[in-house]
């Protein structure tokens, strides 16, 4: 017996907060274009399940934007597995200021933001059909991030090599984050990180994002 969403079916779609208006300010217009694109194309394209497309924004929009707060004033931003540009496309939009670049593998995800990259005119942000660790030996980014990549361990074998000397990976992460990091531990030594969690509530919903950087040491 199927229960839930499936593929294909009618959903109304969440609606922002006036709370979400405030806290995105100048970007949100074209972050909720971005928002109304995956409301159109993210379930045929297989970038998002049937059962997440009716909380794009809580789950998915302002989740990403928990990021924001760990950026650098300027430089580079390396976004790794970025699939629907979660959160590489909200950090390009909320801070045209970074250079922000954009790496996944799979093509049809590639399409898919070449796409949202044009549509909203988006010229701080360079696109890189690769894995993380074909990027290796082709510079390092001030800050990597990701969001439902891999686990800790995982992320920093991924992306060691992808970081600055005095910058920073930040992973957006659930309610295990702890124990990822506790996990985690001797690949962060290993790699010369220093891992902190960080809680950031939601302005949409109750359940608070969890955010980790590894600064190098």
């Amino acid at each position: 017996m199927k229960t839930g969403r499936q593929v294909g079916d009618p959903f109304d779609p969440e609606q922002p907060t006036d709370a979400v208006r405030e806290f995105f300010g100048p970007a949100f217009a074209d972050v909720q274009e971005f928002t109304h694109m995956l409301e159109e194309e993210g379930e045929i394209r297989g970038l998002v399940g049937p059962r997440e497309m009716p909380r794009l924004w809580s789950r998915h929009i302002v989740n990403s934007a928990a990021v924001l707060d760990f950026l650098p004033r300027h430089g580079q931003v390396l976004d790794i597995g970025s699939g629907a540009g979660l959160p590489g496309i909200v950090i390009a939009i909320c801070r045209p200021d970074l250079d922000v670049h954009l790496a996944e593998p799979m093509q049809r995800r590639c399409e898919w933001l070449m796409d949202v990259i044009e549509n909203l005119g988006l010229d701080n942000v360079t696109l890189h059909q690769a894995r993380a660790e074909e990027l290796r030996g082709k510079g390092k980014a001030d800050v990597v991030t990701s969001r439902a990549v891999a686990n800790m361990s995982k992320l920093v074998r991924m992306t060691s090599k992808l970081i600055a000397p005095r910058g920073s990976m930040v992973a957006l992460k659930g309610r295990r984050a702890a124990i990822e990091v506790e996990d985690a531990a001797l690949e962060l030594k290993r790699h010369h990180l220093r891992a902190s969690i960080h809680e950031v509530p939601s302005v949409m919903e109750e359940e608070s994002t969890y955010v980790v950087v590894c600064k190098r040491i």
